[in-house]
Order: C-alpha cells, then structure tokens, then sequence
C-alpha cells in the first residue's frame, strides 16, 4: 500500500467503493486523513463498512468541511450528466480527483525523479503496459504494475529512488488526474471509443492528450503517429518542447521507431538500425503487437535497457489473458480468446492476424458496429454470433460471409468446432473476438473471457497451443 499523506488530518470523501476505491480510501486512512466514503451500491456501502471505511450519505455531507472527493473512475464526471456528487462537490468548491492523483503527489513528496511510465491509447493499453513491466523486470528492476491493468495503483509498494512505476491509464482516470507527470508517457493510439462518457472525440483525445503533455522536458513522451489525432498530439508536443518519440507500424519514420517486416528499427535522421526481431513471437503476433511491442521498445530504451535485453524480453514475454490468448489446440485447430476485443477496432487487429477463422462475435454493440470489418470478411470461414449484436451483425455479414446464430457461447463454441473440424483447411482458428461489450451476458470482458477458456479447457483432446 501507499499511504497518501496528502491529506492527512483533512477529511476526504471517497465515492465508488470498489476495488479502486476502496485502495484510496484505505491509502488515505493510512496516511491521517478523516475519510468517509459511500457508493450508489448499497453492496459497495457495505463491503466497505465491513473493511471498516466509516460510511455516511454524502447526499448528506457538509462539503464545506470536506477538503476533497476522491471519485472512482466509473462515475460520470461530465458525459451524459455530472453524477449527483460531482455537482455537489463542485458546487461547493471541492476539488474532485482519483487515486492517479493521489499517486502523484505521494510521488512528488516520496521521490520526484523515480521512474514513472504511464501508457493510454484505444487498443493496446494492457499489453502494452505489460509488456514494458516485463521487459524492465527481466532485465532486473525493481518494478510495480498497476493503474487500470487490475491492481489499483495505491495498493501497489511506494515509489522510491530506482523503482520503476509501470501504470496504465484509461481515460476517466487521466481525467481525475491533474498533476500527472509521468517521467515515460505513452500514447499508443486513438479512436472512436467512450463517447457515451467524453461526449465527443475531440474532447475524448484532449482528456488521453493530458497524459503526454504532462510529462516534463527532461522526459520522453512516446506517441504512435499512424492515427490523424495522435499525429497532431505529436507535433503538438514538439512544438511545446518536449522530447518525442514517434511510432508508426504504417511507414518507415526519418526519427523514431517504426516496424518493418517484422523487426522494430530506431531510425535517427538518415541512419535505420533494428533494435529487435519480432518474428516467431506468438505473444506478439499482428501488427496491433508490432505496434505494442514498439512502443514498450522506446520506453525501455528510455529507461536505460539496452536492446540485447529487450530482445531477450520480447522473447520471453508470456502475453496476456484475453488478448490474443491461444487457450489450447486440437489436432490442426488453435483456439484463441481474444474477448478484450471489445470494439471493432480492436477485434480487427485480431482478424488481421489469422486466415480461415470461425469466429464468435457479438455482446453488447458499440457505435458502427462492424461494418468497419467488412475488409477481413474473405478471411473469415463462417461467424458464430451471440449476445444482443447477434441479429445486427447478421445483417452487416449478409450474404458475404457464412453465419448462424447461436446466442450463447456454449453453443457458438459447439458449432464453430464442428465446422472447424470438417474444414480441410491446414490450420483453422475458432477465435473469440466479440466486438463487444460483454454487459449483456457477463460482468466483464474477463468474465467472458474466462468462460470461453473454460469451455474449450473442457473440450476432448485439447492440448496446450504451444505443443
């Protein structure tokens, strides 16, 4: 834990008592603060309680005695409407923050020059983030993984001198984080995602925009540029004087790192040279992996590692559970979970990797479904549809690609083995990659997720996707 002293004899408001939540108020107990927290849940209000938060009903508060709210990240803060304790709060006066925030001023009180990585983006932020805490940890640092990966970022060991801080950021929680001076920042990419929470896409990318800019001139601000709104962040923060490294997966780059027929190179002004080799990596296969890997790549050299030992780390990285997770094979047929697909951006990267896929699609939609994915669909044997998308997804495939629908996973599995099996193709995939969110079915993409690996773990015959 990190106990937060920011605030210590004040009293502070915690509000949205989950996993996050319930860290910062812990945290701030632990550093001297009066905390009283609550949550629209009465099962949230009562695990708390149980944890010995003292709870009472902010709709109750005087927030004239209260010198902050630390807010969860899943409550609205301005899109579709402020939740009522944001307006309460700000009409009071009261600064309205999350436990990023907190991280950073125990930071800048603890050890300002610590190394601090902080990766956002659409896609990627997980691997990403992963992957640079494993290519630092294999190399021998002292390093905490945390932030919007799963671990809140207060329960993680305190920052000191020489330990290295490697935190993903979604975009609700750079939002409640004013002072974020990541010493590393990533931006990996940008897309249309959230707008039910940013309201539109300019306003959704200045909040991810937050993260770069904030890093300080003796930093390293590392921004993929194969997107129009990062390229603009990117020449942005040149402008503003920051030092930028640019990443593309798109085209070859005069400066920066860019991927090329499966190796990354570091070009600086006319010279090229490969930092390392992706090929045969199957943890980081595709080029949304190629992108991943890049961007970790210019954070470790950032960092000081040479790139015999980020090679070495490349190779060793074990990948992440629920993207592009190859869950078992039988006989010629891989099974892959990729169910934090959860737009069409995203499944697509997945779709790119493979040919001859039986694919489960389909959860809760998101805006523009998959008519995005219309180029893949020759890759794409037959589709295995479930969830509330089912019957929009069917009509976007029509005629130009073979599907059924099956409803729930149990039965899409079923069926895409079936056909998998009969098909005389050398390696058919059956792939989740849903394009959706999971609400409808599951409490969240790794709910769904598990599930899927549950059930081909079940099937006759499976053996690990690596014998």
């Amino acid at each position: 834990m990190i106990p937060v002293t920011a605030f210590a004899g004040k009293k502070v408001a915690v509000f949205g008592l989950g996993g996050s939540g319930l860290a910062s108020a812990n945290a701030l107990v632990a550093g001297g603060a009066d905390v009283v927290g609550y949550d629209d849940s009465e099962g949230g209000v009562a695990k708390a309680a149980a944890a010995g938060i003292p709870i009472a009903d902010l709709h109750k508060a005087d927030w004239s005695a209260i010198a902050a709210l630390v807010l969860a990240p899943g409550v609205p803060l301005t899109h579709p409407a402020p939740h009522w304790v944001v307006q309460l709060a700000r009409r009071a006066g009261v600064e309205i923050i999350g436990d990023i925030e907190l991280f950073c001023r125990e930071r800048a009180r603890l050890a300002p020059a610590a190394p601090f990585v902080a990766i956002t983006g659409t896609n990627g932020k997980s691997t990403t983030t992963a992957l640079v805490a494993h290519l630092a940890g294999s190399a021998g640092m002292d390093v905490q993984l945390g932030g919007n990966i799963g671990t809140a970022i207060l329960s993680l060991e305190p920052p000191r001198n020489g330990r290295v801080h490697v935190i993903e950021c979604s975009s609700y929680q750079i939002d409640l984080a004013p002072s974020l001076a990541p010493s590393i920042g990533i931006l990996i990419n940008l897309s249309e995602d959230h707008l039910d929470r940013h309201g539109t896409m300019e306003h959704y990318a200045a909040v991810k925009e937050r993260l770069v800019a904030g890093v300080p001139r003796e930093g390293t601000a590392i921004v993929g540029v194969d997107d129009q709104w990062c390229n603009a962040i990117a020449e942005r923060l040149v402008r503003s004087g920051k030092r930028v490294v640019r990443i593309s997966v798109q085209r070859r780059l005069g400066e920066g790192l860019y991927a090329e027929r499966g190796r990354i190179m570091r070009a600086d002004g006319a010279a090229a040279v490969a930092m390392a080799e992706l090929s045969g990596i199957g943890s980081l296969r595709g080029l949304h992996n190629a992108q991943n890997a890049a961007c970790a790549t210019a954070a470790a050299l950032a960092l000081g590692l040479d790139p015999a030992a980020i090679q070495a780390g490349l190779r060793s990285f074990p990948g992440l559970a629920h993207r592009m997770e190859q869950v078992g094979r039988r006989g010629r047929i891989l099974l892959v979970n990729d169910s934090k697909a959860t737009n069409a951006d995203s499944a697509a990267q997945a779709l790119a990797c493979f040919s001859d896929i039986f694919w489960i699609a389909g959860g809760k939609p998101k805006t523009g479904g998959i008519e995005s994915l219309r180029r893949f669909f020759p890759r794409i044997r037959k589709a295995y549809l479930i969830g509330e998308a089912a019957d929009e997804f069917a009509r976007t495939l029509g005629r130009d690609v073979a599907h059924e629908i099956d409803g729930t996973l149990d039965k899409a599995l079923a069926a895409a083995m079936r056909d998998a099996e009969a098909a005389t193709v050398p390696e058919p995939v059956v792939l989740l990659s849903p394009a959706c969110a999971s609400f409808d079915q599951y409490r969240n993409f790794e709910v769904r997720g598990d599930a899927f690996r549950a059930l081909v773990q079940a099937l006759p015959g499976i053996t690990s996707a690596n014998s």
